[in-house]
């Protein structure tokens, strides 16, 4: 059976959760409603479909999102199991009410008039902060991620890579409805910054770097990182492809501050020495953030 986290009834985490729901639905909504539906744009989703067929039949998207959301939702659970809980119903469900409540207050125009370039990208912006703080509750957004997985699970297809189709024949559901190219364009600018802002929000902007270092003066590496850095690591035993030697290997991560220190001192001691250096999108362990603190987050 499918793990469904549970959060004790009016507990500290059950209120944080479903205060990050709520908060998140408005700010999508706000998104859809003062960027996003004014100029037509279909970001994937229910809502990128229920914004074509307001456009064509005058229905409120809210309402249409929901019409889609509470079907598949049941049938996601019949086909899949019981991994949706709760807290995926009052996201879709507070979403479609904020937009439709905010619609009716505020109306249909954009927020910022005859520049949907500026507005593709704070919808996206708004969408991405909203659908963050939903993930970070634990919950889904539900919709054409529901459709992705039934295709996933009798296809055995990537789950990732049948999301983005799914999301791609609804943006060009838009193209064919609107007949304007720009606005699968812009919905593309949209779906983007929503999706780079996602991951902000839920890993963190992490200045880390991951350096794994091959040199000769291996043990004057370990004395900087340790006694001066402060740092930890792990040596690593290998051999050389092309001399067939023994290597020593370093693997660490320090601070974006801390490399240029640690590179200086590098070049001084070892010239020679090889040194890979690669982003990290989160680190969790001692020295920085702790694995319990991330999932109880």
């Amino acid at each position: 059976m499918a793990f469904i986290q549970k959060d004790k009834l009016f507990s500290l985490r059950w209120i944080r959760n479903y205060s990050l729901i709520l908060i998140g639905a408005f700010i999508m909504a706000s998104g859809f409603v003062l960027f996003i539906t004014p100029y037509k744009f279909v970001p994937g989703g229910v809502y990128g479909i229920s914004i074509v067929i307001h456009y064509l039949i005058g229905t409120p998207v809210g309402m249409m999102a929901l019409a889609f959301d509470i079907p598949l939702t049941i049938i996601g659970i019949k086909i899949l199991g019981p991994r949706f809980g709760m807290k995926t119903v009052v996201g879709f469900f507070s979403t479609a009410i904020f937009m439709d409540t905010l619609t009716y207050f505020y109306g249909n125009e954009p927020l910022v008039q005859n520049d949907a370039l500026l507005s593709s990208i704070f919808g996206g912006l708004f969408i991405g902060v909203g659908l963050g703080l939903i993930f970070k509750a634990k919950a889904t957004s539900g919709g054409s991620d529901i459709v992705a997985m039934i295709i996933s699970k009798y296809t055995k297809l990537p789950l990732g890579q049948l999301m983005i189709i799914v999301d791609s024949c609804i943006v060009f559901v838009g193209l064919i409805v609107f007949q304007d190219w720009k606005i699968p364009l812009y919905s593309l600018i949209v779906i983007f910054i929503a999706g780079k802002v996602v991951d902000v929000i839920l890993e963190g902007m992490s200045y880390s770097k991951v350096l794994f270092i091959v040199s000769e003066h291996t043990n004057e590496i370990r004395n900087k990182i340790v006694n001066d850095l402060n740092r930890g690591g792990t040596l690593v035993h290998g051999e050389g492809m092309y001399s067939g030697n023994d290597k020593s290997i370093v693997f660490t991560v320090v601070t974006r501050r801390e490399i240029s220190m640690l590179q200086e001192f590098i070049h001084h001691i070892d010239p020679n020495a090889f040194v890979t250096v690669l982003n990290s999108n989160e680190i969790l362990g001692n020295g920085f953030k702790s694995l319990k603190d991330k999932v109880e987050d």
